[in-house]
């Protein structure tokens, strides 16, 4: 059984353990309250640019854009891309886990897929099982910026319109509300109508818009910034889905280490109080015989 000191060691350790968790967790609420604002924030921009590609689905019948799916499709026997977003750190319970598990459903149904991996821990998984991956695209998942979405979006695209990818998707986090975060994977291009139809769409005003120079050339245009504004939509929610479950990993990392704390306190004062106990007996027992030693050397008369 350990001693007293063992135990006022260990619970040294735990109560420093918890200094760090519990610093951690509030870091991590920081970084998420200013993510989930910079996510209110481009979350309009983003839907807006879907509105315009909607507007113009809507209003022409038949459209011819490398972007779109043609009559057709055999990207299915071409190679595909993929951008994987994971995090640059652990720690943070299932987020990168279940990213990288969807990530590796996609290479099991198509084996020529060609990863994108933003985090250094998406990259050093994917590099421990000897998994391919795009060595020149080292961006990190902190603190994303449009400007950095834009150049993983002119890549892809480069490698979408010259190198013959088939299809680009894309593998993110986001939070289906505060206290579920989900992994999500979306096919970026080819663009399909019924993927900006309307639930409402008979409802919509089915106003005639005149484009120009052509329907065409604004949809080319647009739909690079609309690859950007998705990128840093997914990036910026993918950020705040990791601060929130770092958050939640550390504060079950704090409660936990007040249940250890509160049962090594009880064993601590289990073994004081039996050294105590045992420092008694000892003491009662020297008394003890002591005195029947004086007894015995007394004298008779």
């Amino acid at each position: 059984m350990a001693g007293t000191k063992e135990i006022k060691n260990r619970i040294s350790g735990v109560q420093d353990t918890r200094k760090i968790t519990n610093a951690m967790y509030l870091i991590a609420s920081t970084k998420l309250r200013k993510a989930k604002a910079e996510l209110d924030s481009t979350r309009p921009y983003f839907n807006a640019l879907r509105g315009e590609i909607k507007r113009i689905f809507r209003s022409v019948e038949n459209l011819e854009s490398p972007y779109l799916f043609p009559a057709e499709d055999h990207s299915e026997e071409m190679p595909w891309g993929c951008l994987v977003i994971t995090a640059d750190k652990g720690l943070a319970g299932a987020y990168n886990h279940n990213v990288l598990k969807m990530a590796e459903g996609l290479l099991e149904h198509h084996p020529d897929t060609e990863l994108f991996v933003v985090g250094e821990f998406g990259r050093q998984y994917f590099k421990r099982k000897k998994i391919d991956f795009e060595p020149d695209f080292p961006y990190s998942a902190q603190s994303p910026t449009m400007e950095r979405a834009r150049k993983m979006s002119s890549i892809l695209l480069r490698r979408y319109l010259s190198d013959g990818l088939g299809r680009i998707y894309i593998i993110y986090s986001d939070m289906a509300n505060s206290l579920s975060v989900e992994p999500r994977v979306t096919r970026l291009l080819p663009l399909h109508k019924e993927h900006f139809s309307a639930p409402d769409f008979e409802k919509e005003v089915k106003t005639p818009f005149e484009f120009s120079p052509s329907p065409e050339e604004v949809l080319n245009t647009v739909v690079p910034s609309y690859l950007s504004g998705y990128i840093y939509s997914a990036l910026v929610a993918s950020f705040c889905c990791e601060q929130n479950e770092r958050m939640r990993a550390m504060d079950s990392a704090n409660r936990n280490a007040e249940k250890i704390l509160d049962e090594l306190s009880i064993q601590y004062n289990r073994v004081r109080q039996g050294a105590i106990t045992q420092e008694i007996t000892e003491v009662s027992a020297g008394a003890r015989a002591q005195k029947l030693k004086e007894t015995k050397e007394v004298p008779l008369p």
